[in-house]
């Protein structure tokens, strides 16, 4: 999952912190649901768009 997370819409960079980690909001349930996932999938990865969509989202 490692690089889907890389590649993520959601994947954010904490500066003070020199770590990434994902912004998705999700429940508990949907978090352990998530880490326990065998096959490492992510139904919530968004992979980045063009250079536009990335600069947008720095606005």
């Amino acid at each position: 999952m490692e690089s889907l997370c890389e590649n993520c819409w959601y994947n954010e960079y904490d500066e003070e912190a020199e770590e990434s980690f994902c912004s998705l909001v999700l429940d508990e349930d949907e978090y352990i649901k998530l880490m326990q996932d065998k096959n490492k999938t992510c139904r919530y990865f968004r992979p980045f768009g063009n250079e536009y969509d990335i600069v947008h989202r720095q606005i």
